[in-house]
C-alpha cells in the first residue's frame, strides 16, 4: 500500500471514529415542546420584556423552607419582588404550607417561577404528610425496570399536583465506594448498566407526567468518601475511567431526553488541572465536557452554592459569577443573590460576559418554564391535597417494588421458603435499634413464631434451646438513607453464636453494605437482604420467607468478599396467602370495598354483635382484613387478629370434611358407601342404607338435630341432673362440658344410641342436619383410635401453619384471647367462654364433628384457599383436584337440594346462603354463632366473617334479619373491576 493511500485510509478511519463517537452524544434539545413555534414566540416575548437585571435574576433559584417562619418567608418574598428571581427550590415543611406559599409567591412574580424540589424518593424526602417510595438502592435490586418507571411516574404525578416543575432526580451516581457518606442508598448501585437502565426508566416515568427530571451529580459522586456538603471531595480516577464508567449513564440519558443535569462540587484533577478547583465552576467540565463533547442541550444546574464544596472556595457572589462563566444555566441556592446579580451585571457591562451568553441561559430557562406549563400558569388547588399525595396507587407501586427487590443471598439446603411447618418450632430474635414489630406480626400469620429476648447471650441461647429454627431480624432506622446501617460488634457475636447452634435465617433490613461485616456465613442457612425497615419491607420479606411471594431480587452492590454485585437466589411462590396487598392490585375497587366498614359499624352500633373479624382475599392475596367492636358489649377488649371465635358449623368443612375427603382419596371410603357398612352398630338400623353422599348433601331423611342435653336435665328444675353431671372431674365424670361442669362418660354412648334409634323423616327432601357429623366422628375416631382434635391438628392445621384453629381453645390460649358466646341459661347456667357453644358438641367434651372448632379469620381463610387452589397449599398437596371437584358437586340439584357433599352451595332460587352474586362453582358454610365463609373459584375470592352474634343471647337475630353477612358479600362482588 503506498503512502498516499495509507494517509487517506487513516483520515477515513479517523472521520468514521469521530462520527461514531459523535453519534453517542445528544443532539436533541429536551426543552423543545411539540408546539415549538408557540414556545419560541412566548420565550422571545418574555425575554424581550425583561430588563437587564430581571434577565440576570432568572438565573437564580433560591431555597425556601415552608416551616421556617415569617422572617425566612419574608426574605424570599423580597427576592421574588425585588430581584425577580427565576425559581424556588422548596425544602423542609408541609404540603399545604408549600402550596399556599407557591400560590402567593407566583402571584407576586413578574415571570412565573420554576418550582423545584429534591424529592429523590418522593416528596417525603422534604415534606411531612407525603409518601416515601423505596430508595434507589432498593430499586436497583429489582429485575427489569418497571418498578423504577412506576416510582418515577408516581413521584412526577405528586410533583405536578403540588406545583413542582423540576425534581432533582434521579441520582445516577455509580456507588462503587461503600464508605460514601452522602450517596449510598441514593444510588441504584455499582453496576453502570443497571444504574443506567434504572435511571432511564425513572426519568421516563417522571417526565411522562410533565415533571422535568435532573440527572446528578455530574460527572460522578459515587466513588468518594467525603461529603460535598461539608468539604470538597477528591476523585482520583483518570479521564478515561470517568469517560467509560461515570459518564456512561449520562450519555444514555441524554439520548433519551433528560431535561436537566446538576453539576457536583468535586475536585477531579484529571478533568480540571487547577488544584482544588470545583467541577461546578470549571469551564472544562461544564462547557467543554458536558455541553460540547457530550452535546447536552438541557438545563444545567449547579449543586447548591452554599455547600462547603463550593462556598469554601470563593466568597458569595464571586462563586456565582464563576459558576455562570463556567457554563451553568441555573445558580442554585446562592448565599447572596443581590451581590451575585451585581457581579454578573458588572461582568456583562465590561464585556466579560456577552449578550449571547446571557440570552443562551435565560432563554433555556424560559423554554423549561414553557415546557412545564408556566405559559398557562394556574394556582395550586389545595382541596384534598394531602389525600391526593397519599393514594392506593402509591401503595401498589411500593408493594411491587419491594416484592421484586428482596434478595435471597444464601439458601442452604433450600431452607427458604420455610416448609414442613409441623416439624418446626420457630423463634424470632430482634437485633438493631429499630422496631421489627410488623415483621414479627406478619411472620405469625404463617405459623407460630415466638419472640425471644434476653439481656445476656448465655441467657438468650438457653431460652432458644427449645427451638430448631431462628429468624433473626436486623432492624435499623428507615427515616432516611443516611442512617447508620452497621450491626454492633456485640450483636454480631450474638448472631454468630445463634447460627452455630440453630438453623438460622438472617434478614437484614438495612443498607446492603452491612453484609461486609459478616466474616463468615458458613453457619447461616438463610440470608435475606430486605434493604429498608419500612412496614412494606417487613411485611413482604416475611411473606417471601414463607413462600407467599417468590424472591427475585439481585444485590445491586458488592459487600465484602462474600457477596458480589448481582448475587441472588430465586425462591418460588408456594401458594400461601399473601397479606397487605392493595385491593386494586387484585382487581378490586378500594372505595367500593371500603363500604364493608359501614355495614360492620352499623352492626356493632345496633348491637347486632359485639364485634367481628372480616377478611377478603382475592388471587391469593388478603386485601381486606379488619376487626370491629369488642369481645362483649362492655367494650373492655377490642377485637384483634389473634382472637379466636367459636366457628360452630364451619367445623363441618374445616374439620370433619377434610378427614372424610382424605379417606375417600385413600380408597378407605367411597361416597356411595352406606353408613351401615361403615358403622357395624347401624347395620340393622333404619340408617343402614344411607350413603355418605346423600347424608352429607342433607338428603337422607335424617332429623335436623336431637336435643341430647334436654334428656339430662331435671324435668322440674331444668338443671343438669346429678346422675349425669358433677362440679369436679373424676374418672367417671370426665367429660368437661363447661367451667366446673363435668358429664358422665356414659353420655357419649347415649348420644349415639339416640341417633341410632331416631326416626327418619317421612319424606326424602332437603333438610339440613347435624347428625351425619356425629356418625362420621364415630367412624373416623373408632377407625383411627384418635380424636378429631388429634387428626385435624396433625393432618392439616400444623402443616398449614393454622395455629389458631383447633378444638379445646383453653388448652392453647388464655381466656382473654377467646371471644365468649352465649350466656347459656337453658343448659349450663353460665356464660360460655372458652367452651363450645353447641350443646351436643359440649357433651362430647368439646370435640364434635359438627361443631367445636375455634379459629381466627386468617386460619379459616387458609383452609378455604387450599380448597380454592384445588387441594394445594404451601407446596403441599392435601387433595387431588378431582377430589375437590367430587365433593364440590351438587348431586341432587334436580331435587332442589343445593348442597354439595359437605359444602354449602349457592341457592337454587331467590332465598339462600349467599348474596346471589357468586358463581355456581362457589362453596362455603355458615355457623350458628355468626360465622360465615365462602370461596369462589371463578372470581378467586375467599371471604370470612366471624362474630359472636349470640352474645349474650341466641335470640339476637340481627345478622340474619338484616342479611349482614351476605350484604357484605354483595359489596365484595360489586367491587370487582377486572
Amino acid at each position: 500500500m503506498n503512502r498516499t493511500l495509507l494517509q487517506i485510509l487513516i483520515l477515513i478511519l479517523a472521520f468514521a471514529k469521530a462520527f461514531i463517537s459523535q453519534a453517542q452524544f445528544s443532539t436533541h434539545d429536551p426543552l423543545i415542546t411539540n408546539d415549538s413555534i408557540a414556545q419560541k414566540i412566548w420565550v422571545d416575548s418574555v425575554y424581550n420584556s425583561l430588563n437587564q437585571r430581571e434577565k440576570v435574576g432568572q438565573l437564580f433559584m433560591v431555597d425556601l423552607f415552608s416551616n421556617k417562619g415569617k422572617a425566612h418567608v419574608a426574605a424570599v418574598r423580597k427576592l421574588v419582588e425585588e430581584q425577580k428571581i427565576g425559581g424556588i427550590i422548596f425544602s423542609k415543611g408541609g404540603p399545604l404550607q408549600q402550596a399556599h406559599l407557591t400560590n402567593e409567591l407566583q402571584a407576586k412574580s413578574k415571570t412565573p417561577m420554576l418550582i423545584a424540589m429534591d424529592a429523590e424518593w418522593g416528596l417525603s424526602m422534604r415534606l411531612d404528610s407525603t409518601y416515601a417510595f423505596p430508595w434507589n438502592m432498593t430499586l436497583g435490586a429489582t429485575p427489569g425496570t418497571q418498578s423504577s418507571y412506576d416510582v418515577g411516574r408516581r413521584i412526577g404525578q405528586h410533583c405536578k399536583r403540588l406545583g413542582v416543575h423540576i425534581n432533582f432526580a434521579p441520582d445516577v451516581d455509580i456507588n462503587t465506594n461503600p464508605d460514601n457518606p452522602i450517596i449510598g442508598n441514593r444510588s441504584f448501585g455499582e453496576d453502570m448498566y443497571n444504574v443506567t437502565d434504572k435511571s432511564q426508566a425513572f426519568m421516563k416515568g417522571m417526565q411522562s407526567t410533565g415533571t422535568l427530571a435532573c440527572a446528578k451529580h455530574f460527572p460522578g459522586h459515587g466513588d468518594t468518601d467525603q461529603d460535598s456538603h461539608k468539604t470538597l471531595p477528591t476523585v482520583e480516577f483518570s479521564a478515561e475511567r470517568i469517560d467509560s464508567v461515570e459518564l456512561y449513564p449520562y450519555r444514555k440519558l441524554f439520548q433519551e431526553g433528560m431535561a436537566s443535569v446538576m453539576v457536583a462540587h468535586l475536585n477531579i484533577p484529571s478533568l480540571e488541572p487547577r488544584p482544588g478547583y470545583p467541577t461546578s465552576i470549571s469551564e472544562k467540565v461544564v462547557t467543554d465536557l458536558l455541553k460540547k463533547r457530550m452535546g447536552f442541550k438541557g438545563l444545567i444546574f449547579t449543586d447548591a452554592l452554599n455547600m462547603k464544596g463550593a462556598s469554601n472556595f470563593s466568597e458569595p457572589g464571586q462563586i456565582d459569577l464563576q459558576a455562570f462563566k463556567a457554563g451553568n444555566d441555573v445558580l442554585l441556592i446562592s448565599e447572596n443573590v443581590p451581590k451575585a446579580i451585581d457581579k454578573i451585571i458588572a461582568a456583562w457591562d465590561t464585556g466579560d460576559i456577552t449578550d449571547e451568553r446571557i440570552e443562551h441561559s435565560v432563554k433555556k430557562i424560559l423554554k423549561a418554564k414553557y415546557t412545564s406549563g408556566l405559559h398557562n400558569y394556574q394556582p395550586i388547588n389545595t382541596f384534598n391535597l394531602i389525600n391526593d399525595l397519599n393514594t392506593e396507587s402509591d401503595d401498589v407501586v411500593y408493594e411491587r417494588a419491594i416484592s421484586d427487590a428482596v434478595t435471597i443471598l444464601r439458601n442452604k439446603d433450600s431452607i427458604l421458603p420455610l416448609k414442613n411447618l409441623e416439624l418446626k418450632k420457630i423463634a424470632y430474635v430482634e437485633l438493631g435499634d429499630d422496631s421489627g414489630t410488623v415483621f414479627l406480626k406478619e411472620l405469625n400469620k404463617y405459623t407460630k413464631v415466638t419472640q425471644v429476648k434476653a439481656n445476656q447471650l448465655d441467657d438468650l441461647l438457653k431460652k432458644l434451646q427449645p427451638y430448631n429454627t431462628v429468624i433473626i431480624g436486623l432492624h435499623r432506622s428507615n427515616d432516611s438513607p443516611w442512617k447508620g446501617y452497621q450491626i454492633k460488634s456485640t450483636q454480631l457475636t450474638w448472631l454468630y453464636e445463634i447460627a452455630r447452634t440453630h438453623d438460622v435465617v438472617f434478614d437484614a433490613f438495612v443498607r446492603p453494605y452491612m453484609l461486609a461485616q459478616l466474616n463468615t456465613v458458613e453457619n447461616f442457612e438463610g440470608i435475606v437482604m430486605s434493604y429498608q425497615n419500612s412496614e412494606w419491607s417487613q411485611k413482604i420479606s416475611a411473606q417471601i420467607i414463607f413462600g407467599a411471594r417468590p424472591a427475585v431480587g439481585r444485590l445491586p452492590v458488592s459487600a465484602g468478599s462474600q457477596f458480589n454485585v448481582n448475587d441472588g437466589v430465586d425462591t418460588p411462590y408456594i401458594r400461601r396467602l399473601a397479606y397487605g396487598s392493595t385491593p386494586s392490585s387484585v382487581g378490586l375497587d378500594s372505595y367500593r370495598l371500603s363500604k364493608i366498614d359501614s355495614v360492620a359499624n352499623h352492626t356493632v352500633n345496633n348491637l347486632g354483635a359485639p364485634g367481628m373479624q372480616i377478611l377478603v382475599a382475592r388471587r391469593g392475596k388478603v386485601v381486606y382484613q379488619k376487626n370491629f367492636g369488642y369481645h362483649t358489649y362492655s367494650k373492655e377488649q377490642p377485637v384483634n387478629d389473634e382472637d379466636v371465635y367459636d366457628i360452630a358449623s364451619l367445623t363441618k368443612i374445616m374439620g370433619t370434611l377434610p378427614l372424610v375427603m382424605e379417606l375417600e382419596e385413600q380408597g378407605v371410603v367411597d361416597l356411595e358407601d352406606s353408613i351401615g357398612t361403615l358403622i357395624p352398630e347401624l347395620a340393622d338400623s333404619n340408617k343402614k342404607d344411607i350413603t355418605i353422599k346423600s347424608m352429607l348433601s342433607h338428603y337422607a331423611r335424617l332429623q335436623a338435630w336431637i336435643p341430647f342435653y334436654r334428656y339430662t336435665l331435671d324435668s322440674i328444675t331444668s338443671r343438669p341432673m346429678s346422675q349425669y353431671y358433677r362440679n369436679s372431674k373424676s374418672s367417671i365424670y370426665n367429660v368437661e362440658v363447661a367451667q366446673n361442669l363435668f358429664a358422665n362418660g356414659i353420655i357419649q354412648d347415649t348420644i349415639f344410641n339416640r341417633i341410632a334409634n331416631s326416626e327418619l323423616r317421612s319424606r326424602q327432601e332437603y333438610k339440613y342436619s347435624d347428625l351425619p357429623y356425629y356418625l362420621l366422628k364415630k367412624f373416623i375416631e373408632d377407625r383411627s383410635k384418635k380424636t378429631l382434635h388429634e387428626l385435624t391438628t396433625n393432618h392439616f392445621y400444623k402443616r398449614m401453619g393454622m395455629n389458631y384453629m383447633g378444638y379445646l381453645p383453653l388448652e392453647r390460649f388464655t381466656k382473654d384471647k377467646i371471644v365468649p358466646t352465649e350466656n347459656d341459661i337453658t343448659y349450663r347456667g353460665q356464660l360460655i367462654h372458652g367452651f363450645v357453644h353447641d350443646q351436643g358438641a359440649a357433651m362430647q367434651g368439646g370435640i364434635g364433628g359438627h361443631a367445636g372448632l375455634f379459629s381466627n379469620a386468617n386460619d379459616v381463610a387458609k383452609m378455604m384457599q387450599m380448597y380454592l387452589q384445588n387441594g394445594s397449599y404451601g407446596d403441599v398437596t392435601y387433595f387431588k383436584p378431582k377430589t375437590i371437584a367430587k365433593f364440590n358437586t351438587c348431586y341432587y340439584c334436580d331435587q332442589e337440594v343445593r348442597r354439595g357433599v359437605g359444602f354449602d352451595k349457592p341457592q337454587l332460587d331467590e332465598v339462600g346462603p349467599t348474596c346471589g352474586c357468586v358463581s355456581m362453582t362457589s362453596f362455603g358454610h355458615s355457623g350458628f354463632t355468626g360465622a360465615y365463609t365462602w370461596a369462589d373459584p371463578d372470581s378467586e375470592i375467599v371471604y370470612v366473617f366471624l362474630s359472636n352474634r349470640i352474645f349474650p343471647s341466641a335470640e339476637n337475630r340481627f345478622l340474619l334479619s338484616e342479611n349482614i353477612r351476605t350484604n357484605i358479600q354483595q359489596i365484595i362482588y360489586d367491587a370487582i373491576i377486572d
